[in-house]
């Protein structure tokens, strides 16, 4: 009698629990937020992108550095969510323009720089046409420190690569990952 009683007990409180369970998983599909592993919180009602081509107007330009940018911010993008690319109007887009690519000395030894640090910095407007409050037009900068006795053609391309993968970073976490 007892075993028959702790069994229905024991039923009960599965139940429960599994109730709980449907319940919990029920309320998070009603939530607004998508999250993936990515850390990007978007909204599933934003479903298309467009990344315009950031035209270059640093003083110093390199030829390529405004494909390489837009095609690394289009990347992280691709990489990280499932939007779909639209050329024309979409549910958020992407815009701006190249305004910083130089080098200035960083530490001086004796008469000369002992290291140069190379910077590019880009102008960003985030539009988001679901939810306005999230849009934004913002300054990036980063930057890397090289040795000066390494002429910058020798080391530009590598420094390129690495600031461009933490620019990209930086404005897709702006724009998607919501801490």
């Amino acid at each position: 009698m007892i075993k028959i009683i702790n069994d229905q007990v024991s039923l009960r409180a599965s139940g429960f629990i599994l109730l709980l369970g449907l319940v919990f998983m029920a309320s998070m599909d009603a939530c607004k937020i998508n999250y993936s592993f990515s850390g990007a919180s978007i909204s599933p009602e934003v479903k298309t992108v467009s990344v315009l081509y950031f035209p270059n107007r640093a003083s110093i330009i390199n030829p390529t550095l405004s494909q390489d940018f837009t095609d690394a911010l289009k990347d992280i993008i691709k990489g990280q969510t499932n939007l779909v690319f639209m050329s024309g109007s979409a549910d958020v887009s992407f815009e701006g323009e190249i305004l910083e690519y130089r080098t200035s000395p960083l530490a001086i030894t004796g008469d000369r720089a002992a290291m140069n640090r190379f910077t590019i910095g880009v102008n960003v407007k985030f539009t988001n046409m679901i939810d306005p409050e999230q849009d934004f037009e913002k300054q990036f900068s980063r930057y890397q420190d090289y040795d000066s006795s390494k002429d910058l053609s020798s080391v530009e391309a590598t420094l390129v690569e690495a600031i461009l993968k933490q620019l990209t970073e930086d404005i897709f976490n702006q724009a998607f990952v919501n801490w």
